[in-house]
């Protein structure tokens, strides 16, 4: 039996909100609010695999969550170095949230570069489980530890709990008949046995994963099943670990309905999936394999049951070429990249303009330039994206704001793709991308109706009285050409990249008509759609800070605490850059200040100058990495203060 004693309850960055004591000898339950976890080791131990194991357990648990991957772009970076650790952080409550948390509460770490990469960044009085193996003189001195930190009193600020992972995995599988070095990589289970001990996450789906995942190696299976056993074991029966922690479900947290955990590019995938059937169209990926879009292509490989056709090209020239031709044949065509891969799509991007035909552009951004940091996050492709190709080209950008959210935003681009025919950029992020949470799977009632109507005959009426097919016949409300399937009787029309005569599509060199096209262009995407601009001012703030993508839930969180200190400050989040919301102007400057954050030098900020001559505020971050909310907080407090 348990008994409820109740105790304080501390800071919301932390924690315990009450305690239960077991009967004599048992351990201790404390109930926490929230916790942050980042498990961390060299790239070859599994960290990943990890953290995502635990993630789902956490998801079908019933909290809310957000998780924060960060690895070195090299497939097996060298072993032990600062440069080669790899870690995936999980913040999870039993409320709201909104970011993977600033501030670890444990860190798992599996070697001394793990714990020196990563204890910089650890509150005082954090957890920090290390793993005791690993820490010999050699492996200390690669990373620049002349002592222990185990032993010479710098972790003294911290509760440690050294444990010697790799011997326990060892003695654990030593009746499994695996190789030592076989063996020792089920200390990554291990690990994760101990902290679903620890937080009472489920352990039913973890076996079966391990079970599927290993299904044509069985012993291999068998092992990591009795590693994570043993690791759940040790956290039951040592002494070293006295308290395990609950977080309770999310229960208030969640609207009514089926959720489940969703990273970035699955829910961009899944968009893709769904904008294809509501539109009724097949759906063709051309694309080139590059970090950190792959997922995508990965992904859609899988669903050829829904009409989905993927063609991994020879370069990304090629893949935009492929989707280009798929979307002059009918289809809802997508080409997915990252930055370097958008440099090298921009002659066709530009030929889509030209063509108006729909065509998603999906940029998975990423550090740069040029190849950068291909496994960290950045917002710096917004320029190219309005502005990246020759000549007068407009297309229409959109940006999700959170993973779960990517699938709103594949819809979105592909509903002014196909109504106004016209290449739509979709800009995500590495952060997006390979972050998750909790996702509402909609009901089908709830998508939006993406139907198309081709062109079936003839559209105008020469002056001779004849029927004829003109290709370049624009809506009156969309100024979108006419979509005529090759092959269509009578529908025959020049395409190809040199300028088209308005309504006939014949090649013009006329400088008038030219001019025309540009300006119609340009008018077609001015006139896309888009709801107006939502703003959140609960208390007629005279501060506003406006973000746009991956932004949304630091900025969110760095405004709660804001006003739950007292302060007054507006929120406002961009999803369409171009075009932008009509009443933008008007909110903007109905402000004092604007403040906007953005993971790039000033993209958007000089945007909002150029276009409505107000003073926004650049807050700027290029170091590959999510702002924190207690950062943003502070540079908005003082933007309140001035």
């Amino acid at each position: 039996m348990t008994s409820q004693v109740s105790s304080p309850a501390e800071q919301a960055d932390g924690t315990v909100v009450g305690e239960q004591r077991t009967a004599a000898g048992a351990k201790d339950v404390r109930r926490l609010d929230r916790v942050i976890i980042r498990f961390a080791g060299d790239s070859g131990d599994g960290m990943q695999l990890t953290g995502d194991r635990f993630t789902s357990e956490t998801a079908s648990f019933g909290n809310d969550l957000s998780t924060l991957p960060n690895f070195p772009a090299e497939i097996r970076a060298p072993a032990g170095t600062l440069p080669g650790v790899s870690s995936f952080q999980l913040h999870f409550a039993d409320h709201d949230i909104l970011t993977p948390g600033d501030a670890p509460n444990v860190l798992v770490a599996m070697n001394p570069a793990a714990l020196k990469a990563n204890v910089g960044d650890l509150p005082r009085g954090a957890e920090i489980i290390v793993n005791t193996d690993e820490f010999t003189r050699r492996a200390m001195a690669k990373v620049g530890y002349d002592t222990s930190p185990l032993e010479d009193g710098s972790l003294d600020g911290y509760q440690v709990h050294p444990v010697p992972l790799t011997t326990l995995t060892l003695e654990a599988l030593k009746e499994s008949g695996l190789p030592r070095r076989d063996a020792e990589r089920s200390k990554n289970m291990f690990a994760l046995g101990l902290l679903s001990w620890m937080y009472h996450r489920p352990t039913e789906g973890t076996e079966r994963f391990l079970r599927a995942k290993f299904a044509k190696k069985p012993d291999i299976a068998a092992a990591n099943i009795a590693a994570f056993r043993a690791g759940w074991n040790f956290g039951e029966t040592t002494e070293d670990f006295a308290v395990s922690y609950e977080v309770a479900p999310a229960a208030k947290a969640f609207p009514p309905g089926t959720y489940r955990n969703i990273s970035g590019n699955l829910a961009l995938a899944y968009g893709l999936v769904a904008a294809s059937r509501q539109a009724d169209l097949p759906l063709f990926l051309g694309s080139y394999p590059i970090t950190p879009a792959s997922d995508i292509l990965h992904e859609l490989s899988k669903h050829k049951n829904f009409g989905v056709r993927t063609f991994q090209a020879e370069d990304e020239i090629a893949g935009i070429g492929a989707a280009l031709g798929a979307a002059f044949g009918g289809s809802l065509a997508v080409t997915t990249t990252s930055g370097p891969g958008v440099a090298l799509k921009s002659e066709t991007i530009g030929l889509a303009v030209s063509l108006e035909l729909p065509l998603l552009v999906v940029d998975i951004q990423r550090g740069g330039p040029s190849t950068g940091l291909p496994t960290k996050t950045e917002q710096a492709d917004l320029l190219q994206a309005m502005y990246g190709r020759n000549g007068e080209a407009p297309v229409p950008v959109v940006a999700p704001r959170t993973p779960a959210d990517c699938f709103d935003a594949a819809l979105e681009a592909a509903r002014i793709a196909l109504a106004y025919r016209t290449p739509v950029f979709l800009l995500s992020d590495g952060y997006l991308a390979n972050g998750s949470e909790p996702w509402r799977i909609p009901e089908l009632e709830e998508l939006p109706d993406l139907a198309v109507q081709f062109a079936q005959g003839p559209n105008h009426t020469t002056a001779d009285g004849a029927e004829v097919f003109w290709p370049y016949k624009r809506d009156p409300h969309t100024l979108a050409r006419p979509w005529a399937i090759p092959g269509t009787p009578g529908l025959e029309h020049r395409i190809g990249g040199i300028e088209k005569q308005d309504g006939t599509g014949n090649i013009s060199y006329d400088p008038a008509n030219h001019d025309f096209m540009v300006r119609t262009r340009q008018a077609k995407v001015d006139g896309i759609d888009v709801p107006d601009l939502q703003v959140d001012d609960p208390d007629g703030a005279r501060t506003l800070v406006l973000g746009w993508g991956s932004t949304y839930g630091p900025i969110t969180a760095a405004v709660r605490r804001i006003r739950k200190e007292g302060g007054h400050i507006a929120q406002a989040h961009l999803r369409h850059l171009n075009p932008f919301p009509r009443n933008l102007g008007e909110v903007l400057r109905g402000y004092d200040t604007v403040v906007v954050p953005e993971m790039n030098l000033g993209q958007l900020a000089t945007l909002i100058r150029a276009k409505y001559l107000i003073d926004a505020r650049s807050y700027n971050q290029v170091n590959g990495m999510p702002f924190k909310a207690e950062q943003l907080a502070a540079a908005l407090k003082e933007a309140i203060d001035d």
